[in-house]
């Protein structure tokens, strides 16, 4: 770090920028020393490995769903689901280990998180990574946070922007109408549409041949088993309604709790703050947890984005404290709820274009 070393301040010199919150940063560091003392970073090895048991018996139940009751419509819709959940819940479990949250050494979680992404999911592990540590880093800041690139070329994201892009006078897309067409290119799009196509275009791109072994290996697996029961056809007909199915899926739990959040350019605000405003919760249960891959403790992930996922609740009470101190919103929601505000929020921001667009 020498080379990057400018010189030091003198003491009468300010230490902090005026735009970041002194007293919460300390205080933050503070309730971090705690959490350690706690034992809440260090992850349940059993948690995770039954996690990972739960989907690999998903994967071969969808299987024996249709090697036991032939490939007629009943059957085959069900081994769709089946897998769906696979799926989804491999998204979840990838997470985990993409965020070095299962092992106390990087090896492993990097060698697991390969398994789950490009084995059992087809996807590059470069590619997650990539995109998701921008996103925390600066979620919901406009050209840091990747995750709200749909901004302006298919939706008006937040206040702030959609007013900017109404008073610029810019219509990539009727954003009036975008919490209805949300229903058509978001959620049921998403992967099939998108993700599945430019995972292939990032690995070659970039020369990600460990990421492309890993994704082969997933393709053939489910050739070499789907196939004789289904034929080719019928195999390109099992995943696209998988990925379609776990689209949706994934579209709303991982946009219910940063769409209807601030959204705008990076202001340099303190990092606790900054993740703060971007983040809401959704209330604890079993479904919910599950359902979500724990992410509906989006504010805890956050702030402690190593912390193993079974430890968000038991922080939870911690940082409502800290935030009430600091007259800080801390929100909880139910889940429909919080997949509701998401059309409000685009209906909204949509509405707040529109009228700066046409009087602004």
């Amino acid at each position: 770090m020498n080379s990057l070393l400018i010189g030091e301040l003198s003491p009468e010199q300010p230490s902090f920028e005026p735009t970041k919150n002194k007293e919460l940063i300390y205080e933050f560091r503070e309730l971090q020393a705690t959490v350690e003392r706690m034992g809440l970073m260090k992850a349940n090895h059993v948690f995770f490995l039954l996690y990972l048991l739960h989907i690999l018996l998903l994967d071969v139940a969808a299987w024996l769903t249709l090697w036991v009751f032939g490939t007629s419509f009943v059957p085959f819709l069900l081994c769709a689901v089946l897998l769906s959940t696979a799926q989804a819940q491999a998204g979840w479990l990838q997470h985990d280990f993409g965020h070095l949250s299962v092992f106390s050494t990087s090896t492993w979680n990097h060698l697991l998180h390969h398994f789950v992404i490009g084995h059992l999911k087809g996807a590059p592990a470069s590619w997650w990574n990539h995109l998701h540590f921008q996103h925390h880093a600066k979620p919901n800041c406009f050209r840091k946070d990747p995750d709200i690139n749909m901004h302006p070329f298919f939706f008006a994201l937040g206040k702030i922007l959609s007013v900017e892009l109404g008073k610029q006078k810019k219509k990539y897309m009727p954003y009036n109408h975008q919490h209805k067409y949300f229903f058509l290119i978001g959620p049921p799009a998403l992967l099939p549409l998108y993700f599945q196509w430019y995972i292939f275009y990032f690995v070659f791109q970039r020369k990600k041949w460990v990421d492309l072994a890993w994704m082969i290996s997933f393709y053939a697996r489910i050739s070499l088993t789907y196939v004789p029961l289904l034929g080719l056809k019928g195999l390109l007909g099992l995943f696209f309604m998988v990925r379609f199915l776990e689209s949706n899926w994934f579209v709303w739990v991982t946009q219910m709790n940063h769409i209807p959040m601030h959204i705008d350019h990076d202001r340099n605000m303190d990092w606790v703050s900054t993740q703060l405003q971007a983040t809401c919760n959704v209330h604890k249960s079993a479904f919910n947890d599950w359902f979500s891959g724990h992410l509906n403790f989006q504010i805890e992930h956050h702030l402690f984005p190593v912390m193993p996922r079974h430890n968000y609740h038991k922080v939870a009470p911690l940082v409502q404290s800290l935030c009430a101190k600091h007259g800080i919103e801390y929100q909880s929601k139910p889940l429909f709820s919080a997949f509701a505000d998401i059309v409000y929020s685009l209906k909204e921001s949509g509405q707040l274009w529109l009228d700066a667009y046409l009087h602004q």
